[in-house]
């Protein structure tokens, strides 16, 4: 029987809506869910001798994200046409960048399941103009929304670095993570802000000899778990296709095929153009445009620390787990937030649990963000500095919380005196109460003295009791010692 093995080899095409005002080369409102085609104009329509005139802000949104992925910026570079038949494309050409990206040889960094980072290499990334939308959905005929048309796009191209569904989704993940965080798209992959079309292809070895299967790109992709597991599918099929029909890259063409998320499946479309069919030309309407270090340099000054490193940074320094310090990257507000508790005194861990648990349950219910609450800093590191003095518990914790949001001039501790929140750890205090309990309830202490089955709920039980008498401001933690003490 020959040995057989393979390898998935996937790169990436990334389209990223930039969240400007207008359009990339008009006036026209950039906005989504607006009634069609009515943030249109003769430019974006194409009609006859209308000028484009390029959007400064998308050109520096663009630069700022290649720098954020390492790339080589480009102090010169021009516009150029690409040139296909679409009805969603009124101009019949797309205006683009060709030979001459802003930005080349980048690479970004993703967090793995092991704990570790992997680089995936940038190979470009560059502006253009997005093509309208074509809906389906009237009856049997198509319709076209050309709204989103001339909209500002980045596209980033990675090479095929990547081994695995899992990885590809890891990448996605964290560029969504990374644009959000510098400010340049809101990255909404259910409203298109931002869409993934994964290149696969095979390395098979059989025999001792290489064979390359035919690469295919998956368009339809709306959601990371559509994005893992269409790289899983096609990984399968496309091994399946080369043990029946021995097909190679030399035999076949690139094709294209579309994603069915009802059947996980992907279905053949077209076979794939190569740039010469799209008869690329330089823009005779558009000036190049030449990039001054100064200019380079101001736009260099927006950027902020990267989520990744953010994230390595918060386990590092605060020892929080990769998955707390996750969450609270995923949002650069959230996380800039809790570093400034920290910063102001707060314990790292209570935080953390403050942060992501009271802090986003707060938010979620009034509609904004954490830092957005009224609660500053420093109310919240005063406040987790009570919890973990065992000053006040974890429940009086989320209550001083709810009463912080409507009363942001008062501290922590103002608030807990004031509804009687604070934890009594006087232990001779709590010790003449324990006395009393244990008197009262000689059938638990024997439960607990026996150490039979019992023994666990009489304990708790008697801690209850505590708990109640003092109106659940007895501290757990102390209440528990002196039981331990008196009972064994």
């Amino acid at each position: 029987m020959s040995e057989l093995q393979h390898k998935v080899i996937v790169g990436l095409e990334i389209h990223v809506q930039l969240c400007t005002k207008s359009k990339m080369f008009c006036g026209c409102a950039a906005e989504f869910g607006a009634e069609p085609n009515s943030r249109v104009c003769p430019v974006c329509l194409g009609m006859p001798g209308v000028l484009p005139v390029m959007n400064k802000q998308a050109f520096e949104y663009a630069v700022l994200v290649g720098l954020a992925l390492n790339c080589r910026i480009a102090a010169f570079t021009k516009w150029d046409r690409k040139s296909y038949y679409y009805p969603d494309l009124p101009k019949n050409y797309q205006i683009s960048q060709y030979d001459l990206p802003l930005s080349t040889n980048g690479y970004i960094e993703i967090p793995l399941e092991s704990g570790r980072t992997k680089k995936v290499r940038i190979t470009r990334a560059h502006l253009e103009e997005d093509a309208g939308k074509n809906l389906h959905t009237a009856g049997d005929f198509s319709q076209v929304d050309l709204n989103r048309t001339g909209t500002p796009l980045l596209e980033i191209v990675t090479e095929p670095d990547m081994s695995s569904g899992a990885e590809v989704r890891a990448l996605a993940a964290e560029l969504q993570r990374m644009v959000r965080f510098l400010g340049v798209s809101e990255a909404d992959m259910q409203k298109g802000h931002m869409r993934f079309e994964p290149n696969i292809n095979l390395v098979i070895t059989k025999d001792g000899r290489q064979y390359k299967t035919p690469i295919v790109e998956i368009k339809n992709l709306n959601s990371f778990r559509a994005l893992e597991r269409s790289v899983d599918y096609e990984e399968q099929r496309q091994l399946d296709e080369f043990l029946e029909t021995g097909e190679v890259m030399e035999m076949g063409n690139k094709t294209t095929r579309g994603w069915d998320d009802e059947r996980e499946v992907t279905v053949l479309q077209r076979e794939k153009e190569e740039a010469h069919d799209y008869r690329y030309f330089p823009e005779p309407d558009l000036v190049p445009v030449e990039l001054t270090d100064a200019w380079l340099e101001e736009i260099r000054g927006r950027l902020c620390e990267l989520p990744i490193k953010k994230q390595i940074r918060f386990v590092e320094q605060y020892k929080l787990s990769d998955y707390d310090a996750g969450v609270l990257t995923a949002d650069r507000s959230t996380a800039e937030f809790f570093d400034e508790v920290v910063k102001a005194g707060g314990d790292p861990k209570r935080a953390c649990n403050w942060v992501t648990q009271d802090g986003l349950r707060l938010a979620k219910e009034r509609g904004c963000r954490v830092d957005e609450l009224g609660i500053s800093p420093q109310q919240v590191a005063e406040l987790t500095n009570m919890i973990v003095m065992g000053d006040v518990s974890a429940t009086a914790a989320t209550a001083i919380s709810d009463i912080m949001v409507t009363s942001p001039d008062l501290s922590a501790r103002r608030i807990a005196e004031e509804h009687n929140l604070i934890q009594k750890s006087d232990a001779d205090e709590l010790e003449a109460i324990v006395d009393q309990v244990i008197a009262a309830n000689p059938n638990a202490v024997e439960d607990v003295t026996s150490g039979g089955k019992k023994s666990k709920k009489a304990r708790g039980f008697l801690l209850g009791q505590v708990m109640q008498k003092t109106r659940g401001q007895a501290n757990p933690k102390v209440v528990s010692e002196i039981l331990a003490k008196k009972l064994g």
